[in-house]
């Protein structure tokens, strides 16, 4: 079993798009860019190079019943508590930009009950293009990397994003796969058992 790794977001300032100037006093606000949904009582932001999906893997996830907090930018607090919270820029609030459509508003089309105003960010699920020469871990006996954000790490799952591959329902299964594994179950793991047990 390989260990968890880590790696940091890039934070930038949102009223100029820089990173913002080294200060003595520890960051507790950033802006990045993702998109940030509630799915299964998740706070889960989802990363990935600008035309990869994001958006519209949010909206069929969105009419599956699932939250839609932001679109393309997310604003993110550091609490006391030492928890990652975000929330959508005021600007772009119920806002989705959608290839071909343009803006749309998500709480006109589908009603107050599919906004979450801000939620506490869980899991990151990053979006990465499918290449066809690397080697994708089947089994799920590695665990990807954290991603961290202000200093805090946030559990990460990569999905190789491939023609044909629905996005939307492996975002709700990796989401199911994290709450699992929060209780202790790793699919993995019971099947090494099952093969240990066979070979005695």
């Amino acid at each position: 079993m390989s260990r968890r790794r880590t790696k940091s977001a890039l934070a930038v300032d949102s009223s100029s798009g820089s990173k913002p100037a080294p200060s003595s006093s520890p960051q507790t606000h950033a802006t990045i860019a993702a998109g940030l949904l509630e799915i299964y009582g998740l706070g889960v932001l989802i990363i990935g190079d600008s035309g990869i999906g994001k958006s519209e893997s949010s909206l069929e996830l969105i009419t599956r019943g699932h939250r839609f907090v932001s679109d393309d930018v997310v604003e993110i607090q550091k609490t006391a508590a030492g928890r990652l919270k975000g929330r959508s820029p005021e600007l772009s609030r119920h806002f989705m930009e959608l290839r071909g459509l343009g803006l749309v508003n998500i709480k006109e089309i589908f009603g107050p009950k599919a906004i979450c105003p801000s939620i506490p960010i869980d899991l990151v699920i990053h979006l990465r293009r499918w290449q066809p020469g690397n080697e994708y871990d089947r089994l799920g006996l590695e665990f990807p990397e954290d991603y961290v954000i202000l200093g805090v790490k946030v559990p990460q799952l990569v999905i190789p994003v491939a023609p044909g591959r629905n996005v939307a329902t492996l975002i709700e299964v990796a989401c199911k796969v994290h709450l699992l594994r929060k209780k202790g179950y790793h699919a993995s793991r019971e099947v090494v058992r099952r093969l240990e047990r066979r070979m005695r």
